[in-house]
């Protein structure tokens, strides 16, 4: 038993051949709880809608061979005597362990939150796709150059000066790409709060149209007359939208003028008539309709009603038929529309030109 009394680094060989086996231990055992953990969680994962389930398997999954055997190394070098040195080395490199496990962590997280993403947008909006893809992108770089300085931080290495080196010259480069990344952060924002989506159609100033692309610096619209109209992005979110895309009903306003010939009876009638008409049609809820005023030349009428639909053409379909049927009442009643007239009243004569 000499042979195991013999000191290695100022500890018996015996020791070292328990710090051994509880290392090799240590990374069975925990490679084994891992395995039976990932197996027993994606069944129950199977069995629920949530996705945070799915996250936490894909996350075992990934925890690495190496990290157990960092980890089984500093609970092996538990059971020795080692000098502060040799311990901190230990030490160091597990944490190194673990900061890259973290990391490894981090990027799948981010790659199984896009990954839900895309399966539940498809193709619809590639556009929003597109945006979150470079945004993961950014994240999983933002998350290993964490862990770079953590690591570098730990092995000694003072890192203050290359994070104000990485501060000024972050800034630098701010400044010199601030409207693209203006563009670029309006696009996160277009696509986190969607204050519209493709397909939807925007009046912006005097420009209208559908929307056909949103891209990480520009927006696509499609105007009415044909032809492609480009906003940037941070443009477009000063700017105010109109959103018809959003539209669930439409508010319609007509005025119709009857000439003043018209007897009180027959005005008295109108206003039913026109509630007649519109209640009759389908997609339609009647507001109100009055006379509304005395014109220069015209009884004025003023009637609201809503179409129940936002698409345009059905509008202006409801519209034409109110108006055929409207004319043709008012004809059958003898009303007659007004329209610009003048009479001309010669003194002494009593009679009107």
């Amino acid at each position: 038993m000499e042979f195991l009394d013999q000191t290695i680094l100022g500890n018996p060989q015996r020791s070292w051949l328990i710090a051994i086996a509880m290392a090799v231990f240590a990374v069975v055992v925990l490679r084994t709880l891992q395995s039976l953990a990932r197996r027993r969680l994606a069944k129950l994962a199977a069995l629920t809608t949530t996705q945070w389930d799915d996250h936490l398997v894909a996350l075992l999954a990934k925890t690495r061979l190496f990290f157990w055997i960092f980890l089984g190394v500093l609970v092996g070098s538990s059971v020795l005597d080692l000098q502060p040195r040799a311990q901190g080395i230990v030490t160091s490199a597990f944490i190194i362990a673990l900061l890259v496990q973290i990391g490894i962590w981090g990027s799948v997280l981010i790659r199984a939150i896009m990954a839900n993403y895309e399966k539940a947008v498809g193709s619809e909006r590639p556009g929003e796709l597109a945006t979150l893809n470079l945004i993961a992108f950014v994240g999983r770089i933002a998350v290993w150059s964490l862990v770079v300085l953590l690591a570098l931080d730990n092995l000694g290495i003072n890192i203050t000066a290359l994070v104000a080196g990485l501060g000024i010259g972050g800034v630098a480069v701010a400044l010199a790409v601030q409207n693209i990344l203006g563009d670029l952060f309006a696009s996160l924002s277009i696509v986190l709060d969607k204050p519209f989506v493709i397909g939807d159609f925007l009046i912006v100033g005097d420009l209208m149209g559908a929307v056909e692309h949103i891209g990480l610096k520009t927006t696509r619209v499609r105007s009415l007359s044909g032809e492609q109209l480009v906003f940037s992005n941070a443009d477009l979110l000063t700017s105010r939208i109109r959103n018809y895309g959003r539209m669930f009903e439409r508010r319609v306003v007509f005025k119709i003028g009857v000439t003043y010939e018209t007897s009180r009876e027959k005005l008295k009638r109108i206003p039913g008539i026109i509630r007649e008409i519109i209640q009759g049609r389908e997609n339609t809820r009647f507001d109100r309709s009055h006379f509304q005023e005395y014109g220069a030349y015209s009884l004025n009428f003023e009637t609201v009603y809503y179409v129940l639909s936002p698409d345009y053409a059905v509008y202006m379909d409801i519209q034409q038929d109110i108006y055929f049927e409207l004319h043709e009442r008012l004809e059958q009643e003898g009303v007659e529309f007004a329209y610009p007239t003048q009479k001309l009243f010669l003194e002494g004569t009593g009679q009107a030109l």
